[in-house]
C-alpha cells in the first residue's frame, strides 16, 4: 500500500510524461551519461530527478522478484551475467516503464 502511494504521488499526472523511457528516466531507473561516438561524456544531473520514485520502484523491484515467479526467472537470468544489484535495477527499470 505504501509503495502504491509513493508512486502515485510522486508521479502526479502520467499525462505529462511523452513517453515510458521518459517517466523511467524521471524515476531514476537509466543512467544519465551521454557519449558521443562511444566516449563517455560524464554524468550530466546525475541526481536532478525523483529518489522518492527511484527507492519505491527498487522496493516493488525486491517484492516481485521474491512472489512472481516470471520476474524470478528474468532476474535470474541477469544475475548469471551481470552483479546482483544490475539485475534488480533491470526490474525495477522494466516496472517504471510498465
Amino acid at each position: 500500500m505504501c509503495l502504491t502511494l509513493t508512486i502515485a504521488l510522486e508521479t502526479g499526472d502520467i499525462g505529462r510524461f511523452p513517453s515510458a523511457g521518459h517517466f523511467a528516466s524521471y524515476a531514476r531507473m537509466v543512467e544519465s551519461r551521454r557519449g558521443i561516438q562511444r566516449q563517455e561524456q560524464g554524468t550530466a544531473n546525475a541526481r536532478c530527478r525523483n529518489k522518492h520514485l527511484s527507492w519505491a520502484f527498487i522496493e516493488a523491484a525486491h517484492f516481485a522478484v521474491r512472489y512472481d515467479p516470471t520476474v524470478k526467472r528474468f532476474c535470474g537470468r541477469k544475475c548469471s551475467k551481470a552483479l546482483a544489484v544490475v539485475a534488480l535495477e533491470a526490474v525495477a527499470h522494466k516496472l517504471a516503464r510498465v
